[in-house]
């Protein structure tokens, strides 16, 4: 699926391209998602060297997400994506150009349709394709702290799951999804920075004062996100800790019963195992009420064993 996006005064045209179709005048941004053989064929028309391919959108050195080359500057973002309960991290390539802006990605992401939305709205302020750029950057670093927000929320509400029995084992995994979508916010973040730093050497002789204001300013608002992201894995670490915990602890007072009942129960075995031995001189055995007085026994026995664990505070 190829969208172009033209320039209109101040504002930007969305328009869907046909394979059949040509490049309109005009525009700003060319988006380019989960690109056919054919569509990767007619993308050769805008490239000078290779046209990207999707296996290289999950490459993670430093020389292969951030470069120039004849077509501009490649970057390759990592941009956070909620689904459901889940967090999950989509690759999206863009090259830079001073008259235009192309993006490659995979999958759909939510942020590009809000960015859409924005346009319909002239909501942005996009003069050049670096402006649009920084404006997706932008919109990025908002998305990561709604969700930074979000797992505030999600960690208030497992912290009063946590000693409650019947939900722990839904507690643990809502934990451990949280661990998940907290790491690739943190990821997000430092891929974001990396790239910011890329952009802002690249535009030190093109680019301008506010472009470069601009830059220092969400490099300044990732610092201050990145050390929420520590106390969110510090905190979802504690919980899970005290989860563990408190597991332990419900089971140990389950083998403490059984040991209690098993020592309670004791002496009564005791007695009765020595009144089950078949020695011919046994004088009780001949006793008329020495069946009663083994039972009369082994109860005081249990109840006197019971009695002690009690005043020792043991149960």
């Amino acid at each position: 699926m190829i969208t172009a996006y033209t320039l209109n005064g101040t504002s930007l045209d969305i328009q869907p391209l046909n394979l059949e179709d040509s490049l309109p005048p005009n525009t700003l941004w060319l988006d380019i998602l989960k690109p056919d053989e054919q569509e990767q064929l007619w993308m050769k028309q805008l490239f000078v060297e290779e046209v990207p391919e999707l296996d290289e959108l999950d490459d993670i050195e430093a020389s292969a997400r951030f470069y120039r080359d004849k077509d501009g500057l490649h970057i390759h973002s990592l941009f956070p994506q909620r689904m459901g309960k889940e967090i999950d991290g989509i690759n999206v390539l863009f090259t830079l150009r001073k008259d235009m802006l192309i993006s490659f990605r995979e999958d759909d992401l939510g942020l590009m349709r809000l960015l859409r939305h924005y346009m319909r709205q002239d909501r942005l302020e996009a003069k050049d394709a670096p402006d649009l750029l920084l404006e997706i950057f932008q919109l990025k670093i908002e998305y990561i702290s709604d969700l930074i927000e979000d797992g505030y929320k999600t960690l208030e509400a497992t912290a009063k799951q946590v000693l409650q029995v019947d939900d722990l084992r839904q507690t643990m995994s809502d934990l451990m999804l949280q661990e998940g979508g907290n790491g690739h916010i943190r990821l997000a973040l430092y891929d974001t920075r990396r790239a910011l730093r890329f952009i802002k050497r690249s535009l030190r002789q093109s680019g301008n004062d506010e472009q470069r204001k601009w830059i220092d300013e969400m490099l300044y608002d990732i610092e201050s996100l990145l050390p929420h992201t520590q106390f969110l894995f510090d905190k979802i670490n504690f919980q899970l800790e005290a989860a563990m915990g408190f597991t332990s602890l419900e089971q140990s007072k389950v083998i403490k019963i059984f040991s209690v009942a098993a020592v309670v129960f004791l002496p009564p075995t005791l007695i009765a195992s020595i009144y089950g031995m078949n020695f011919e001189i046994m004088p009780e055995l001949g006793f008329d009420y020495g069946y009663p007085m083994s039972l009369v026994m082994m109860l005081m026995s249990a109840c006197g064993t019971y009695y002690f664990f009690k005043r020792k505070g043991w149960l």
